[in-house]
């Protein structure tokens, strides 16, 4: 029989257990010869030791004992490999049937649980339509039989870790000022952002730096309400406000709100409201000097609405762009009652053992005291976590414009959809000719696959019981879409499930608030894995982790075009290929290198404005 602890088969012998050479042992097969020692006694009497018997009766009783070594061996290894070929042919047969398992609970499973116990769980739990099949079958099938045989390997070294010690010689140094406070005379700036928590953060960050430019005082920003987002969060519902004035006073003036005098303005008639479609993107500090000054200086003040990546990279001013990452990562801090919860989060994912990440003072403030709480550290080992965030929501896959398996059904969902929320795409698709899907796919165009981010989790060498926070919102094709993962890798948990109902209802309709949560758990992360790299989440979490991590928080950016180039060969290719291939091009792009120009401060601030490196001399001011 077998056990769900996967102890191994029982094996129960009846009868005799004789099995040897059968020239000297074929009297014993008849009880009726007369050289047979079938009368002997099975055990011996207290008055006869092994030694007094006769020469050829101890060889044979050493031929029996061997016998049924060899007999047991045999029929052990037998129902082993039975049971290691029924348990990869019931993986392989639930990531190819991904069937739906509505109300399925995610949840962590005993250490010794077997892939029976999973599979009752989802019978028990799910209830399905006819199951689709995967364009990955097969090397998730490999993943499977790998993933199998790492339990008993050691972990890899560069596993949980960022290559090249030279990260470890960069320090935060962006809360260093070498300017004068500004008086902000010049007149107000408001801003209204739109887009979600990343667009906004970017945009808050940006408006600093404008009326630092400018000389202006900043009016509290305030955030667009979205039909996308439908979330009516502001400010003073994410970050703490004072805070973020009184940190930055040395650099700029802020105020709550605009004075009673400017209230009543018609800020539109006078041409003080300046939308997004009045400034392109990422617009240079001498578009700012030269057409919204004096715009300042007549009306004493303007509104930008949107805001949306409306500042340059390059070229600008040592101290302001230095000003950028000081109100990045020092000036905006989360609301107490995100930060509760997102310590709360982080303590559950590292299973209440005891330890103070690198990042949770910055991120939970006063509440990072309760991410140590509870059991004492357990040997040396402590419990580790990885974080993901799958980009495969269904606004992402429809603009992608590329085919994920569905077929004809996916096909005719996704362009209905695109109908509806991007009517400009639809009718560009009609009067110009685009790539085709696996065109798009090639040059790495595609938000990588739930079944392609398993694949490159177990190439890479983490084993099922890796412990993973999935980020994001609702996937495209629900929790079906997620059985691969889920099957492969069983601790996967999210805010939904980490918390109760009760924790998480406070948060209920805030999508913006939701994602603060998930910014906190995957910053703290032991290692951040993302599937797109364009994704703003993403971007800001990498460059939080880049700048308070001391070059010891990994993060994994995967590389579309190279890794789609390797699953394209996914019905030849081997598995120990396929897994060099990825690691190596993983590990290339898992280095993090100083900012080239032009690129984001928020998720390259390794550079001197942001950072101070002890084996270089910065450049001047």
């Amino acid at each position: 029989m077998f056990r769900s602890n996967s102890a191994g088969p029982e094996i129960t012998h009846t009868g005799t257990p004789i099995d040897g050479d059968p020239d000297s042992l074929s009297e014993l097969r008849s009880p009726s010869s007369s050289n047979s020692f079938g009368s002997l006694p099975r055990t011996r009497s207290a008055g006869h030791s092994f030694s007094s018997l006769p020469n050829g009766l101890r060889r044979i009783t050493k031929k029996r004992k061997t016998a049924w070594y060899l007999q047991s061996a045999s029929v052990g290894l037998v129902l082993l490999f039975a049971a290691f070929v029924l348990v990869n042919w019931w993986m392989l047969s639930r990531i190819q049937e991904s069937a739906q398992t509505r109300g399925i609970k995610f949840k962590f499973l005993k250490a010794n649980s077997s892939t029976f116990s999973i599979r009752e769980e989802l019978i028990k739990l799910g209830k399905g339509k006819r199951p689709q099949k995967t364009i990955y079958a097969r090397l998730l099938a490999k993943a499977a039989h790998a993933l199998a045989e790492l339990n008993n390997q050691p972990e890899l070294k560069d596993l949980w870790v960022e290559p090249y010690a030279i990260a470890s010689t960069w320090k935060p140094c962006a809360e260093q000022r070498d300017w004068e406070p500004s008086d902000g005379n010049a007149g107000y700036i408001m801003v209204t952002a739109n887009g979600g928590i990343n667009q906004q953060r970017v945009a808050i960050c940006n408006a600093v730096a404008v009326a630092r430019l400018l000389n202006a005082t900043l009016v509290l920003p305030k955030f667009l309400y979205s039909s996308v987002w439908r979330d009516a969060s502001q400010f003073g519902d994410i970050y703490q406000e004072e805070h973020f004035i009184n940190y930055l006073k040395p650099d700029v003036r802020i105020v709550k709100e605009l004075p009673e005098e400017l209230q009543s303005l018609d800020l539109e008639a006078i041409g003080s409201l300046v939308s997004d479609v009045d400034i392109a993107k990422e617009a240079k500090p001498s578009f700012y000097l030269k057409y919204i000054r004096p715009i300042l200086n007549q009306n004493r003040v303007i509104h930008f609405v949107g805001f949306g990546n409306r500042l340059a990279s390059d070229p600008l001013p040592f101290q302001i762009q230095r000003l950028r990452c000081r109100c990045n990562f020092h000036a905006l801090r989360f609301v107490p009652k995100i930060q509760e919860t997102g310590a709360l989060l982080i303590q559950r994912m590292r299973q209440n053992v005891t330890r103070l990440g690198l990042l949770d003072p910055h991120l939970v403030g006063p509440y990072a005291k309760s991410t140590t709480r509870g059991q004492r550290n357990r040997a040396s080992k402590t419990p580790r976590y990885l974080a993901l965030h799958l980009r495969f929501e269904i606004d992402m896959v429809a603009h992608s414009l590329c085919e994920y398996g569905g077929g004809e059904e996916e096909r005719r969902e996704l362009e209905a959809y695109r109908r509806i929320h991007f009517p400009a795409l639809v009718e560009e698709k009609k009067s110009k000719k685009f790539p085709s899907p696996a065109a798009l796919r090639s040059e790495g165009l595609c938000p990588l696959m739930p079944e392609e981010t398993v694949l490159m989790l177990a190439a890479l060498g983490y084993n099922r019981h890796t412990h993973i926070y999935l980020a994001g919102a609702q996937i495209y094709g629900g929790k079906s879409r997620l059985t691969a993962l889920t099957t492969l890798y069983p601790y996967l948990v999210t805010k939904e499930t980490l918390l109760s109902p009760t924790e998480i209802e406070p948060f209920a309709n805030f999508s913006s608030q939701l994602a603060a949560l998930d910014f906190i758990v995957c910053t703290a992360a032991d290692v951040f894995a993302m599937t797109d790299s364009g994704s703003q989440f993403s971007s800001l979490i990498s460059g939080y982790r880049v700048y308070y991590g001391r070059g010891k928080m990994p993060t994994i950016r995967p590389n579309k075009r190279r890794l789609a180039d390797i699953f394209v060969k996914n019905n030849t290719i081997e598995w120990k290929v396929f897994e060099k291939r990825v690691r190596k091009a993983v590990r290339q792009n898992k280095r993090v290198f100083s900012r080239p120009v032009g690129r984001s401060v928020y998720r390259y601030p390794r550079c001197h404005e942001c950072m101070c490196n002890n084996t270089e001399v910065p450049p001047p001011n």
